[in-house]
Order: structure tokens, then C-alpha cells, then sequence
């Protein structure tokens, strides 16, 4: 009975362990000068990355320690390997860690009176300076902006749509769930000054968030409209009964906007 319990053990262990190497997902650290640190990356490729020659578009993510693993994250986890696994999908994304309690700073484009911030312009010249050019140059990718994403919640909605209205050569298309617009109102500002704009941007937000997230939404994505035509298809929109402002319903919702997007 105790060589067979050992004999179990050793397989059972030989298998997690087959399993844990076959996982996707690995992690790596990057220099990032602009913000006077070291940051941590999370890299998912497709199942089959390895059995082929194609390049693959690119979606960047912010909050990178809520994306792939409920033990690195504050309340919960996107699922994002789990949901483009069973959507057998051929992209690479990119998840970057938040500096914690400098997560304000670097996610917000300009200073609240109150909360702080603006440090937003340095963390996206580290993604488009040093982040982009690394995977760029390390991995199969379609270089160009219509096979470049980036996209985030709340603080990291809020700096994916101005990512892409501020470098729109580069970012092509945009997840925007639960954008803390609130924060930063100038970018209603800028978006009334866009001319024009290519990217697809996917706005979605919970009804059960607050008492002005929908409106605040609303108000951007109408902006945003006012500057191109609707026939081009390049926004939508979606607004979820009953959703609130957490994990459970950015990981419910990724799977639609990946699909929408890519």
C-alpha cells in the first residue's frame, strides 16, 4: 500500500508539474527610466506560438497582476489566458504590473486637485519607448498600429482611450471598460479637438458602478462620434445590467470586446 501511495504521489506530482510547464503565461522585468523603475510584465502567448512561424497582433494591458493569476491579484482575476485559451486565439498580450501606491501617478494623463496623479504621458512613453520595442524585437508581432491594442479598467480604461487619441500611430484599437473619466475631465477637451481618428474603441461599463459612470461614458463616446462618421463602425458601446465596478465584471466582459476588437 505504500509503494503504490508513493508510485501515486510521484505521478501526481510528475503531472501538475506537466501541466504547470505546458501554462503560457510567463514573467519577465523591464527597465522603466521615464518612471524611475523596474516593472514586472506578464507575458501570455497562444497554445500553438511555438508550433508556427506566423506573427501575431498585440494587446497591451495595464494592471498586469489582475489579469492571469487570483494569488497576484487585489479581488480577483481577468482570466485572460483561460478565456483566449478557449477561444483558441492567435494574439500575444502584454499585461504590465501597477506601481501600487504610485498606481495614480502612472495611470492618470494629468494631477487631480485632490487625488494626485499626472504621470500617465511618462508611463505610456515607457510602453511605446521600451515595452513596444522589446516584445517587437523578442517575438513574432504585427508591427503596426491596426494590430496594436491596449486596453484597462477603471484608471486603466481611462489611459487606454487616451493612449490611443494621443498616439494613434501606434495604438489602433482600444478596451475601455469602466473608464474613471471623473478623474481627469481635460480629456474631454482633447477629444473635442481630435480631427481625426482610426482606432476602434470598445467602451463598456456596469449600470451598478455609480452614479455617473454611464453618463460619463456616454458623454465621451457621443464626443468621440461627433468627430467621425458612425458608418465607420470604429466605436461601440455597452452598458451591463447590474455590473459593478470590479474583477468579476471586467473578466465577464473581456471575451466580447476581444472578439469585437480582433
Amino acid at each position: 500500500m505504500k509503494k503504490q501511495f508513493l508510485f501515486f504521489l510521484f505521478f501526481f506530482s510528475t503531472a501538475v508539474s506537466c501541466l504547470w510547464a505546458q501554462k503560457n503565461v510567463t514573467t519577465f522585468l523591464l527597465e522603466a527610466p521615464q518612471l524611475q523603475t523596474t516593472k514586472k510584465i506578464w507575458l501570455y502567448l497562444p497554445e500553438n506560438y511555438a508550433q508556427t512561424t506566423k506573427k501575431y497582433p498585440v494587446l497591451y494591458l495595464h494592471d498586469g497582476q489582475n489579469l492571469f493569476d487570483a494569488a497576484t491579484s487585489y479581488a480577483g482575476e481577468w482570466r485572460i489566458d483561460e478565456t483566449l485559451d478557449s477561444l483558441k486565439a492567435e494574439i500575444i498580450v502584454v499585461g504590465i504590473a501597477h506601481g501600487n501606491e504610485k498606481r495614480i501617478d502612472e495611470l492618470s494623463p494629468f494631477k487631480n486637485e485632490q487625488y494626485g496623479g499626472g504621470k500617465g504621458t511618462l508611463y505610456l512613453d515607457f510602453i511605446v519607448s521600451q515595452l513596444k520595442p522589446y516584445i517587437d524585437t523578442n517575438y513574432r508581432t504585427k508591427t503596426g498600429r491596426y494590430h496594436t491594442g491596449i486596453g484597462g479598467s477603471s484608471l486603466g480604461g481611462l489611459l487606454s482611450y487616451y493612449a490611443t487619441i494621443t498616439y494613434p500611430k501606434v495604438f489602433g484599437k482600444a478596451l475601455v471598460f469602466s473608464p474613471a473619466f471623473w478623474i481627469n475631465p481635460e480629456v474631454y477637451a482633447r477629444t473635442e479637438q481630435i480631427k481625426t481618428l482610426k482606432s476602434k474603441i470598445y467602451f463598456m461599463c456596469g449600470d451598478s458602478e455609480s452614479e455617473t459612470m454611464v453618463s460619463d461614458m456616454d458623454r465621451m463616446a457621443s464626443s468621440l462620434n461627433t468627430t467621425r462618421c458612425s458608418c465607420l463602425h470604429l466605436t461601440t458601446k455597452r452598458v451591463v445590467p447590474q455590473g459593478k465596478h470590479n474583477e468579476k465584471l471586467w473578466a465577464k466582459e473581456f471575451a466580447k470586446a476581444y472578439l469585437w476588437l480582433f
